[in-house]
């Protein structure tokens, strides 16, 4: 079976009464195991492929998880769309836990990761300049507002290596480059950008970071995730069904293109 919409998420944003299971499938990579079995069924009528990033249980803490083999999987099920709903601190006061932002910018401070499909063979410049699909950001950011949803249009994601948090002094830091911290959407978002998938994230804001009063926790984190988990479902809900089957209006699918790959 095959899905051209991949969600990469957690048991926050997985709904079994919605999503009609049809397939569980772990395929072959070259990079290794996937973080689990990837569900293949329908999902608001659409066929959709899901993968726990994190594993069942969330046993992979985020610099292990095996991000390449990931996205290589859900390339080779025909996956054209990632949606990646993700957990994030807040780095600035006007983003508030409980709201959602869809991100158009990152910032790299991990360390230890495997960024690119391109190791070996020939040298593979792909632009990041624009690393997330403005189609699939402004479908999001629309259904948000129609929604009445609690939403910013946009953010720049600061990606550290964890799986510890901050200092106080590092976060200071990063509030001076970007709206929220996280330790996902690299190398997620940039291995979808060398297959030429759509990649939007969906990034739920859990908590100040620590740069505020009260350090950050991860009781803290998982209440809020609970409460706000409805906000990212309904997201799904309102705008699955109407993603086109065609790429068209971004350029996401000619990137190794403008590459020379």
């Amino acid at each position: 079976m095959q899905a051209k919409i991949g969600i990469i998420g957690g048991t926050g944003v997985y709904d079994p009464k919605m999503f009609k299971l049809k397939q569980s499938v772990r395929p072959f990579t070259p990079y290794g195991a996937t973080s689990d079995e990837i569900l293949i069924g329908e999902l608001y009528g659409v066929e959709v492929a899901f993968l726990p990033r994190h594993g069942k249980g969330h046993i992979y803490p985020p610099h292990r998880v095996n991000y390449r083999a990931n996205i290589w999987a859900l390339k080779q099920l025909g996956v054209e769309r990632i949606v990646s709903p993700c957990a994030v601190g807040s780095l600035q006061e006007e983003y508030k836990p409980g709201e959602i932002v869809v991100v158009d910018q990152f910032i790299d401070f991990t360390k230890t990761r495997e960024y690119t499909f391109f190791d070996e063979g020939k040298t593979v410049h792909v632009t990041m300049a624009d690393p997330f699909c403005p189609e699939m950001n402004d479908m999001f950011v629309k259904a948000a507002k129609k929604a009445k949803i609690p939403c910013h249009s946009k953010g720049t994601y600061v990606c550290v290596e964890g799986p510890r948090f901050s200092t106080r002094a590092e976060s200071t830091m990063y509030r001076a480059f970007a709206d929220v911290i996280g330790m996902t959407v690299v190398p997620e978002c940039q291995l979808a950008r060398e297959m030429e998938m759509c990649y939007t994230s969906l990034a739920m804001i859990t908590d100040y970071d620590v740069w505020a009063d009260e350090p950050v926790d991860t009781k803290t984190i998982l209440k809020t995730m609970a409460e706000n988990a409805d906000k990212v479902q309904l997201l799904l809900k309102n705008v699955i069904p109407k993603i086109p089957a065609v790429r068209g209006k971004c350029k996401c699918a000619d990137i190794l293109k403008e590459a020379g790959a």
